[in-house]
């Protein structure tokens, strides 16, 4: 195998790699934040990781992060204002991929 086969197999592995850290990200995000809602819905425990699964799953209806705003936005209705939510989405993100970094070593 030449050098740039090799090149282009270890470019090809770090994007599938990439691509799957950034789906366990947004699936952790989506998880934390589900959980952050459900306690301003007044759920706990069982209720609230059921809760925290139908977040998980409403990304899966388009691509990007809007369709698990409108989630998260309309269940809660007036408790939470765009700005809090998208805050807290962006800042559960950052928390997500910590968490998946210090499990990863």
């Amino acid at each position: 195998m030449s050098s740039f086969d090799d090149r282009a197999d270890a470019f090809e592995n770090k994007f599938a790699h990439d691509a799957e850290m950034q789906f366990k990200a947004e699936a952790r995000r989506n998880k934390l934040l589900g959980l952050w809602a459900a306690e301003l819905l007044g759920k706990s425990g069982d209720d609230a990781d059921a809760y925290a699964k139908e977040v998980i799953k409403s990304d899966f209806e388009e691509a990007g992060d809007e369709d698990v705003y409108r989630k998260v936005s309309g269940d809660l209705g007036d408790k939470a204002d765009e700005a809090t939510i998208r805050g807290k989405m962006t800042a559960l993100m950052a928390e997500a991929k910590h968490q998946i970094m210090t499990e990863a070593s």
